[in-house]
């Protein structure tokens, strides 16, 4: 049996995380789970709103669904590195939804 930190580099790179990223990146909605706004695929990676696989459960919390289909989700680079490991995705400026 693998151990926890070996499954967890197995889902942070490799072969089947790039099919899972190329997958979702192709059927996607193309729309930032943690802000709502749409996400311009042809921004270079660098680009702080450019597309990134983002995980539900942190895999720093639950490495065993780094490669759940049913834990990625897209999201803004910016978006994915604000949120880092929390489980909340409440930001700040979907706090006041409401219209005065």
């Amino acid at each position: 049996m693998a151990s926890p930190s070996l499954n967890y580099r197995r889902g942070r790179s490799g072969r089947p995380l790039a099919r899972a990223k190329a997958r979702l990146k192709r059927e996607g909605s193309n729309t930032c789970w943690l802000c709502g706004r749409p996400i311009d695929l042809t921004l270079p990676t660098v680009h702080p709103m450019s597309w990134t696989l983002d995980h539900a459960m942190p895999l720093s919390l639950r490495p065993d669904l780094a490669l759940d289909p049913s834990n990625h989700r897209e999201a803004h680079r910016r978006c994915n590195s604000i949120r880092g490991n929390r489980t909340t995705t409440r930001f700040p400026e979907q706090a006041n939804s409401r219209t005065w």
